[in-house]
């Protein structure tokens, strides 16, 4: 039997992220950023020092291929430089400059106007993030574990047993 997308957890989820992007897009379009990019620089803002293009694809589950782009248009807009590793060339550096550390103070507001337009109460909103967080991961855990060749080939000899 199938199932219409509104009985599906993963049109749920979609559907609701879709919903938060499209929250966050008033309060980021007056910044002149995207919420991808808001996401970079805030990895950023976190980390406190340069990152590299993979440590920054890493913490937001975002490949290479995809970051760069992002990350050439920060560049563009001035927020972040990028520079080669001396020792190793493969490796990109990302640091913030002065105007994007500046943005930080400017996106400060974001966070309390997200939270109000949920409508949840600050307990509910933390069980929510830690059931999307796990699920997040015990599917990317999941996928990983597929990806692998020797693993692929044991799963379905256990399942032939």
């Amino acid at each position: 039997m199938a199932l219409t997308p509104s009985d599906m957890i993963c049109f749920a989820l979609y559907s609701a992220a879709h919903a938060m992007q499209q929250a966050y897009r008033p309060l980021l379009d007056t910044l002149d950023i995207t919420y991808p990019q808001y996401l970079v620089l805030s990895v950023l803002w976190t980390a406190k020092t340069p990152m590299t293009v993979s440590g920054i694809g890493g913490a937001i589950h975002l490949d290479s291929s995809t970051i760069t782009p992002l990350l050439k248009r920060l560049e563009v807009g001035g927020l972040v430089v990028r520079n080669r590793d001396m020792q190793d060339e493969r490796k990109v550096h990302v640091s913030l400059t002065d105007a994007g550390q500046e943005m930080e103070a400017r996106t400060a507001h974001i966070s309390a106007c997200i939270f109000e337009k949920t409508g949840l109460t600050t307990a509910a909103l933390e069980r929510l993030h830690t059931e999307v967080s796990e699920l997040g991961e015990r599917l990317r855990a999941s996928s990983e574990l597929e990806s692998r060749p020797g693993k692929r080939r044991i799963a379905s000899q256990k399942a032939t047993t």
